[in-house]
């Protein structure tokens, strides 16, 4: 019964962020089309807000994790964390990784043409960092089915890895090294 009432929230939640992500999408195209000229300066602003949510996300999904390993298989606590896992992976953490993307290569062609060394070692991490979302994902499924068996060190420790892409890319895109 509680996975039935949880299931349909989920969908509602699912829904809501991909209506909201249409609507989003939809405004950026329109702002595209209607002032070109203008548009830069607001492709780049929804670029920082998609990284930020995006970054928040991947920072606190393996924390989500290393609390659910504690949690005792088919009880209360761990389905609550089955919902938070998967609300904060489609709701936010997919669309703003989706959004990142889409309007980071805009940028990276409409700025520099894709050219650029630190800017293929920017693309090469955020890459890495997109990896790195792919495997929290495979988590997200295997502790939706009760088969984790990853202990929370390990969750601990790939905590850490988005955090050092970060570095590295804010590092990329400020300085500019070469």
């Amino acid at each position: 019964m509680v996975n039935a009432a949880n299931t349909g929230s989920s969908a509602g939640a699912a829904r809501r962020a991909m209506i909201a992500l249409v609507v989003f999408l939809a405004l950026a195209v329109l702002l595209f089309l209607f002032g070109p000229d203008d548009f830069y300066p607001w492709a780049k602003a929804i670029h920082v807000i998609a990284v930020i949510s995006w970054m928040a996300g991947m920072l606190y999904l393996p924390r989500l994790f290393v609390y659910h390993v504690d949690a005792e298989k088919g009880s209360v606590q761990s389905e609550t964390f089955k919902v938070m896992e998967r609300r904060l992976l489609r709701g936010i953490i997919n669309p703003a990784m989706i959004v990142t993307w889409v309007f980071g290569l805009w940028l990276a062609w409409k700025s520099f043409g894709f050219h650029g060394g630190w800017l293929h070692a920017k693309i090469a991490l955020v890459l890495g960092l997109s990896a790195v979302h792919g495997y929290l994902a495979g988590a997200v499924r295997k502790f939706a089915e009760d088969r984790n068996e990853k202990p929370a060190r390990h969750w601990r420790i790939v905590n850490e890895i988005p955090t050092l892409l970060m570095i590295a890319i804010v590092i990329l895109v400020i300085v500019k090294p070469f």
